[in-house]
């Protein structure tokens, strides 16, 4: 990506090279670094790279917001914003997004938007955050009528990715992320679908080097769709296979309900259930994919929400163009393709026997 190119350190011990890597990347010229991040992750790993910074001659400062999807709002935004005046922070600054997607997505858009632009680095510390959020440079909050209504492409001047901090993940959290590896397995890699399926005891035992292998493998597909397709114009829309229902699920819901890659789970699964429906995919293959994402584990019910309620939400995607809303949906496991011509019934159909 030219001058705005940057290296994705997949490392186990990664935490306690955040300062040295940031010195290696942005020099001297930054005397500051602010930490954002949540209390839960923050109580676990802010004092380990508050003592990298420190060790590598940064001031080290830390903001903490709270936790969860219905906090990711202009208003969280406004209060890093004045947070960061009040401690004087300067354009050669650098901002590090310590924690998960909203950490990520919200920390990214302050450091977008304040002075316009400060340098940012990613240090995810969920599964999800790791192979997918982190990557890419979108950033920005919701609305309450839309999912990432409000935002930028901005990129990290680093990311700096340890698989060790997944030890300490929730259950369901770490099953949000393989929901969302499993997606890009759908999408371009049948190997990786049929890896995580085969191996995903080792992934939900922390395995390292299992997991250091997804991650670098999500990531590279991410890195190259990307590297092709920075503004989501074209390529980059595949990245969104279980999206379209999945953030609809979530806004509809408040945010409340899902992690972020359950709802892609149901997304998923009604997404191969449209192609299928419109003959584009095979019955076995759309089994498949039903049966990986059951195979994760289990997801919230969505059962009880309306369709017109879901497809509402839809219509009012950024995805959606000239009021049609646009799928991804899956041809076979590994290859996918971008629909927008799908009758409102067959979506319906697809909603009702898909959604558990």
């Amino acid at each position: 990506m030219g001058t705005r190119s940057y290296k994705i350190e997949v490392r186990a011990g990664g935490l306690d090279s955040v300062g040295n890597r940031l010195r290696s990347v942005l020099g001297h010229k930054p005397e500051t670094a602010v930490i954002i991040s949540n209390p839960t992750v923050y109580g676990k790993y802010g004092r380990r790279v508050r003592s990298s910074l420190s060790r590598a001659g940064f001031r080290a400062k830390y903001l903490i917001i709270p936790d969860g999807e219905r906090y990711k709002t202009l208003k969280t935004a406004e209060f890093i914003y004045t947070s960061l005046i009040d401690k004087r922070i300067e354009r050669k600054d650098v901002i590090i997004a310590l924690g998960g997607g909203v950490i990520g997505d919200v920390a990214g858009f302050a450091a977008a938007t304040y002075l316009r632009g400060l340098n940012l680095v990613h240090v995810p510390t969920t599964l999800l955050a790791q192979i997918d959020s982190s990557i890419g440079g979108k950033t920005g909050v919701n609305h309450r009528l839309g999912k990432n209504l409000i935002g930028s492409f901005y990129q990290p001047s680093l990311v700096i990715i340890d698989p060790e901090v997944l030890g300490t993940l929730p259950a369901r959290e770490m099953n949000s992320g393989l929901f969302e590896a499993l997606k890009y397995g759908i999408i371009r890699d049948r190997a990786l679908f049929q890896r995580i399926i085969s191996n995903i005891h080792l992934v939900k035992r922390c395995d390292v080097d299992e997991l250091t292998f997804l991650i670098a493998a999500c990531c590279q597909i991410k890195a190259d769709v990307v590297h092709e397709d920075e503004r989501e114009s074209g390529l980059r829309r595949i990245l969104n296979f279980g999206h379209t229902v999945g953030h609809a699920l979530e806004a509809v819901t408040d945010y409340r309900r899902f992690r972020h890659g359950e709802a892609v789970g149901h997304g998923m699964r009604s997404a191969a259930l449209i192609a299928q429906i419109i003959g584009v995919l095979q019955p076995d293959h759309r089994e498949a994919i039903s049966s990986a994402v059951s195979e994760i584990g289990r997801i919230p019910s969505a059962r009880n929400i309306a369709s017109r309620d879901i497809i509402s939400a839809m219509m009012r995607d950024k995805k959606t163009e000239a009021g049609k809303i646009a799928f991804v949906l899956p041809v076979e496991i590994g290859s996918v393709v971008v629909r927008s011509d799908v009758d409102l019934r067959d979506i319906r159909k697809a909603l009702k026997e898909s959604l558990i």
